[in-house]
């Protein structure tokens, strides 16, 4: 039997309303579910903390301007690290340029026991990354062909691309240059399925319990995929 692709809950679970995104909650739900690991975003304060977020405003307080204090009820990216990295697999996203040598210490401070990418939109960062320690894993997210183009010229082990620009051209040509692929965000079970069968090495989906149902820890017999 194959392989099946690392199941990464996005931001560790999204659409609830009763477990907020990119939280303790939402990544042991991700777990819970099945799934290998999650994905989540960090960002840098004016006061050199690294914090778990998406958005670069977060209820009215704008993220890089910020004191600890101002954000005390987000997770910090060292909380994440100390909890979870005997855990999972974890994909720490990068938001914004400029904290990639913040988030390379804490990585030195809080070794991860499992494997891990620290990823990013953001050509620039994934230079820094690669400049200042050549055996973190990095990896390149693309969500439009424009930004899908750079990938080969990158340093990059991982390239994380958006559903909608997924092939199975595009995943044999990352295979081939040594890389390997996830894909984001796939919340559909014939999308899973359809992936999975494509030897995709990693789905990323808001939705880690449907993920964890369709693919659990081995790949079906029969994907019903042709």
């Amino acid at each position: 039997m194959p392989p099946r692709p690392l199941l990464l809950g996005h931001r560790g679970v999204r659409g609830i309303k009763s477990i907020p995104e990119n939280t303790a909650a939402a990544f042991d739900r991700s777990l819970e579910a099945g799934c290998d690991g999650f994905e989540f975003d960090v960002r840098l304060t004016a006061s050199a903390r690294i914090v778990v977020c998406h958005d670069a405003m977060v209820e009215g307080i704008t993220v890089s301007a910020a004191d600890a204090a101002q954000l005390r009820f987000l997770p910090q990216l060292e909380q994440v690290l100390r909890r979870y990295r005997r855990r999972g697999f974890l994909d720490i996203e990068i938001k914004a340029a400029g904290m990639e040598a913040k988030v390379l210490t804490a990585l030195r401070e809080y070794p991860m026991e499992r494997d891990y990418v620290v990823s990013s939109f953001l050509p620039d960062v994934v230079l820094g990354l690669k400049a200042r320690s050549a055996t973190v894993p990095v990896g390149i997210i693309c969500e439009t062909p424009s930004q899908l183009v750079a990938w080969l010229k990158l340093p990059a082990d991982y390239v994380i691309v958006h559903k909608s620009l997924v092939t199975l051209k595009l995943i044999q040509l990352v295979h081939s240059a040594g890389r390997k692929i996830f894909v984001w965000t796939v919340n559909d079970k014939a999308s899973m399925l359809r992936l999975a069968d494509w030897d995709v090495d990693g789905i990323v989906s808001d939705k880690p319990q449907l993920l964890g149902k369709t693919l659990g820890r081995t790949l079906p017999t029969d994907t019903g995929v042709v």
